[in-house]
């Protein structure tokens, strides 16, 4: 069997200009995450600061847990201003 070929013509050479992002989908997942992480923030925090001296995991690493998600809250929330405008722009 012969392993077919995508013809090379209908690249016209622009798609990285001219892509366009799922904004649905985009929308969706950050919905769906901004109250997550931002749950997982305070949960991560709050488990640092009742955490005991001598307890697994250390304070250290939930600290960074909650860092870590804290960040990933901020870019998710930074997502949805940018496709809620952009969605208001296109229609």
């Amino acid at each position: 069997m012969r392993p077919t070929r995508t013809p090379h013509d209908w690249r016209s050479g622009t798609e990285p200009m001219t892509a366009r992002s799922d904004l649905r989908l985009r929308f969706l997942l950050s919905v769906l995450f901004t109250p997550l992480f931002a749950l997982m923030t305070a949960g991560f925090a709050v488990w640092a600061a009742v955490n005991g001296p001598t307890d697994v995991p250390s304070d250290t690493s939930l600290r960074t847990f909650a860092i870590v998600c804290g960040v990933l809250t901020l870019l998710a929330a930074v997502d949805l201003a940018v496709v809620v405008r952009r969605r208001r722009t296109e229609r």
